[in-house]
């Protein structure tokens, strides 16, 4: 075997790769070139350029292999030289542009004013090809490198500067990734073009080892060192997951190949040509049963090149089963859902190397709900309408969500139920097809959780209703009962304390126990009142009245109790709106519940202030007292029937307050009091 022919073997695969797989991509990507995006585009174009050169270099390699001459072939070489020229000037160009892309993508925006003219810029040196290009056809044939020497060294040294800036932008988006396996290719990538780039300049710009083997050797690995971008062109296509069935197989196909066109250049033709010469075998014998063994490995061999191509595309379905089993495991336990959500937003974002995902649940703007967080006030009106208009189309880089640091956001849709949105933040290359495609469904499947944990809501819900009207329906009858067992012997009790203590034989010595009496037999009485009017289905309909009089005439009947007890009770009305119907009799209810609570909870010296205003269609009343306040663990308990924290209390004052305002459409709740002292009581119904 002459010195040579390994040198020629390696240029004949190293270039037969280089232009079959670029080609293939190119050709992909271009059947599909109403879907592609600018950066695809150029990397289309990188491809064609790739395929361009190489398969230039491989014509003139076989050329010079089978001895062919240049008479005959000379306008065959021409067209080779010109296509190469032409090609890896623009691929340089091409491979820069990419970068400058990528570095924009890496920042979550578009090309700035300064980059644009940066892309224009990149296409400069494609300006000497109107002086190359006809060097080429003019005078006897020569190769392209004698015809432009002065050409050369001005070309290595841009390419080399230009691989430089390749390599400090990949370091630099590799800072900025959160997918360790993107930060260790593009690391990988940028310490490979620097080591091209020095190798071009050695063996082009300042010709080291020109004229000997190791030259060409060096002179070769430079040229194939425009591999590296097909290396990754490739890697863009995987993250973008075009055709991914198709490349995945190609790959499959060309690794194979190499595997067994190496071993076959290098193992077998060696192997056989050496024991021919040492034990005097056959020729071609040896060659033959090692040929055979590699069939017989062939299978074998492909069958697990395709396992590990099959498992490096299959990382993202694996997500996707992974999450559609937990949301399929968890869907429909309601107090489950923000933990799910939680995993979903967590191992997403990890999975796919996402900044960050977050999902939105429709609801009360701000705050969480069951654990939870809420749709943005803004987002309902503009990214949620946006989507709408758009056939509920994912949003992307709308202003409001780019205010709130994300890039996208998709709909979470079920049927004609809008449940939230799930909005992303990542850097475009994360976002490849394969990845939205991902997400897209994940939405949809959180969508269902969402929407079946409402559904199971709703019937707890329901049941809970169901129950309590039972249970009311229970204690009216039990009510009726005891108003009619009770009430009537206490009113008799009553009135023979009343008499008894009216004969002047009896007063002086019992009238402390009569009074005693009198006074335990009406708070029993109003007791079964309040028994009575929290078990009634609804109150009976009033005429109209204003809120002032009613507020008013609610006072005045507890300024004697607040007069007795040294407490000062006030009133503030601003308002002069009226009430008619149910609403009345819900307040005044209320309005007496929430007053001789407060007068209860005062001590001596205190005050109760109760004020009334409206605003927005609805009547704002609170009352305020100087107690000792509801410690923060009682602050929901103290609103359910029969709950009380004084030893002598039915526990039903503020559930009859709630239920009331709550069956006109209102509502009760626990404000904070002012100074931080004692309980300050609110109490919301619409005006009529």
């Amino acid at each position: 075997m002459s010195p040579l022919e390994p040198l020629e073997i390696l240029q004949v695969i190293g270039y037969s790769i280089g232009a079959l797989l670029p080609l293939w991509m190119a050709v992909q990507l271009v059947r599909h070139r109403d879907k592609l995006t600018n950066i695809e585009r150029i990397l289309a174009a990188l491809a064609l350029t790739m395929g361009g050169w190489h398969t230039s270099n491989l014509v003139v390699t076989l050329h010079n292999l089978f001895d062919l001459g240049t008479d005959t072939w000379t306008t065959l070489l021409r067209v080779a030289d010109t296509v190469a020229v032409v090609s890896i000037t623009f691929a340089y160009s091409f491979l820069l542009h990419v970068h400058l892309h990528l570095w924009a993508q890496a920042h979550s925006r578009g090309l700035n004013n300064s980059e644009r003219l940066r892309v224009y810029l990149c296409y400069l040196p494609t300006v000497f090809l109107v002086i190359a290009v006809p060097r080429l056809w003019t005078g006897d044939y020569a190769p392209m490198f004698a015809k432009l020497s002065f050409f050369v060294i001005p070309f290595a040294f841009w390419i080399a500067y230009v691989l430089g800036l390749i390599a400090l932008t990949e370091i630099l988006i590799a800072r900025k990734s959160q997918n360790r396996s993107e930060k260790r290719i593009m690391r990988t990538l940028a310490a490979s073009f620097i080591g091209i780039g020095i190798v071009i300049l050695a063996a082009l710009a300042f010709g080291l080892g020109a004229g000997t083997t190791p030259g060409l050797y060096l002179k070769t690995i430079a040229n194939l060192g425009s591999l590296l971008p097909s290396v990754l062109l490739a890697y863009y296509i995987y993250r973008y997951r075009y055709l991914e069935i198709i490349i995945e197989e190609s790959l499959i196909v060309v690794t194979f190949a190499t595997v067994v066109l190496t071993v076959y250049v290098f193992g077998i033709r060696t192997i056989g040509d050496w024991m021919t010469q040492r034990y005097g075998v056959r020729p071609g014998l040896v060659e033959a049963l090692l040929i055979l063994a590699l069939a017989l490995m062939a299978a074998p061999l492909r069958g697990w090149l395709a396992q590990r191509f099959h498992k490096l595309f299959e990382r993202e379905a694996a997500l996707y089963k992974e999450i559609v089993s937990r949301i399929g495991s968890h869907a429909g336990l309601y107090k489950e859902l923000s933990d799910l959500l939680q995993f979903v937003e967590e191992r997403t974002t990890k999975a796919l190397g996402l900044r960050q995902l977050k999902i939105f649940i429709d609801g009360s703007v701000g705050g969480e709900v069951n654990g939870h967080r809420t749709l943005p006030e803004p987002w309902g009106e503009t990214v949620l309408a946006k989507s709408r208009a758009n056939g509920w189309s994912p949003v992307e880089d709308d202003p409001v969500l780019v205010e709130q640091g994300f890039k996208l956001a998709y709909p979470l849709r079920r049927e004609e139920n809008v449940e939230g949105l799930l909005a992303v933040d990542a850097a475009a290359a994360s976002l490849t097809p394969d990845a939205r495609s991902v997400i897209e469904i994940l939405a949809n499947q959180v969508a269902i959780a969402i929407d079946d944990s409402r559904l199971v809501e709703e019937n707890v819900r329901l049941e809970r209703e169901l129950a309590e009207r039972e249970r009311l329906a229970a204690l009216g009858r039990m009510a009726a009962t005891v108003a009619h067992e009770i009430k009537n012997p206490l009113s008799a009790i009553k009135s023979i304390a009343q008499v008894m203590r009216e004969d002047e034989s009896l007063k002086n010595e019992y009238e402390r126990d009569l009074s005693l009496i009198v006074g335990e037999t009406d708070r029993l009485s109003q007791s079964i009142t309040q028994l009575l009017s929290f078990a009634r289905k609804e109150s009976p309909a009033a005429e109209a009245l204003s809120v002032g009089e009613l507020v008013q005439t609610s006072v005045d009947l507890f300024r004697a109790n607040a007069r007795e007890q040294g407490i000062e009770l006030n009133c503030t009305i601003s308002t002069d709106a009226t009430l008619a119907g149910k609403s009345v009799s819900a307040l005044r209810d209320a309005l007496s519940n929430l007053l001789l609570n407060a007068l209860q909870a005062t001590p001596s010296g205190g005050e109760v202030l109760l004020t009334a205003s409206a605003s927005d269609g609805e009547l704002l009343v609170g009352v305020q007292d100087s107690g000792p306040g509801v410690p923060t663990e009682l602050r929901e308990q103290i609103w359910e029937p029969f709950f009380t924290t004084r030893q002598r209390g039915t526990g039903l004052g503020l559930a009859i307050v709630r239920k009331r305002v709550q069956e006109v459409g209102g509502s009760a709740s626990l404000g904070v009091a002012r100074n931080g002292h004692g309980a300050l009581f609110h109490i919301r119904i619409p005006i009529n």
